[in-house]
């Protein structure tokens, strides 16, 4: 009993210097942590994290044996280590930044963008069924197709490895430019808002390493734009025809095509005003 009453005398008294801001920084830092923890997780960072933990074990073992060479060159190549893993995680660095831009914090207080368009959604119903249609066509074919939707992000960085179309997003269009032996068949199209905009882009590949090997390029390609954009893209098997949708570094496989129209229609950005003028005016609630 007489070491309990020690035992809290002379741990528990450090607690009342403990203020509420103390707490709050605690609990920030833990957040914070936590999602550096699972960012990391399914990119590069986590192998060479390990690696600079295994490390880490070995210069603690170092310490405590005493071994004040291997402990000097630690020291020595600290500076340059510290460099060198910030060149080598550069496009995790600039991949988190742009997440956390991308949390729409500033957008949710202050509404820069006050325009009709909003009222209009980012693309029509039309464009949806157009893009629908031409998947599933593609799809019964086996026709490999990867359809960049765009959102808010910029994807002009994107757009200049393409051609420049400017077309009415139509069926047609998109199956003709897919088509296999065709000048823009190669790489990606971009649609912004009813208007494909550019063919044949270029897209980063995702990184995950949590991602099935079954997933060949186009996949990869269509999962890493989702990953540094707000961007859906719609991918359209080469060899199996199944039709897939990648939003925020998630893949969703083997889509119908109304739940590829779903898929759209929830980044379409319809305001409720909009849908219940639609309702009032006697329009079904599922358009064809």
């Amino acid at each position: 009993m007489e070491q309990i009453r020690e035992f809290a005398s002379r741990y528990l008294t450090y607690f009342q210097f403990i203020s509420v801001m103390d707490v709050v920084e605690i609990i920030i830092i833990s957040i914070m942590m936590y999602y550096v923890m699972v960012f990391i997780r399914n990119t590069r960072a986590w192998a060479l994290l390990k690696g600079v933990f295994v490390i880490m074990v070995f210069l603690v073992i170092a310490e405590i044996l005493k071994m004040d060479t291997i402990l000097w060159i630690a020291r020595s190549v600290f500076s340059l280590a510290v460099i060198a893993l910030i060149v080598v995680l550069q496009p995790e660095l600039r991949k988190a930044l742009e997440e956390l831009g991308n949390k729409n914090l500033i957008d949710t207080l202050i509404p820069f963008e006050l325009n009709s368009k909003r009222e209009e959604g980012l693309f029509s119903d039309r464009t949806i069924r157009e893009i629908t249609k031409g998947c599933v066509e593609m799809g019964k074919v086996k026709t490999g197709a990867l359809i960049v939707v765009k959102q808010k992000d910029s994807l002009v960085e994107y757009e200049r490895t393409g051609i420049e179309v400017d077309g009415l997003v139509t069926s047609q269009l998109l199956i003709n430019i897919f088509e296999k032996n065709t000048p823009l068949h190669d790489g990606a199209v971009i649609v912004r808002g009813d208007r494909v905009s550019y063919a044949t882009c270029y897209l980063p590949l995702s990184d995950n390493m949590e991602l099935s090997k079954e997933l060949g390029t186009r996949h990869r390609a269509g999962i890493g734009i989702s990953e540094a954009t707000d961007s859906m893209t719609v991918i359209v098997s080469e060899e199996t025809g199944k039709i897939s949708v990648a939003y925020k570094g998630r893949l969703s496989r083997g889509l119908t095509a109304a739940q590829l129209e779903e898929k759209l229609k929830s980044i379409q950005n319809k305001s409720t005003d909009e849908k219940e003028r639609k309702r009032w005016k006697g329009w079904p609630r599922n358009e064809k």
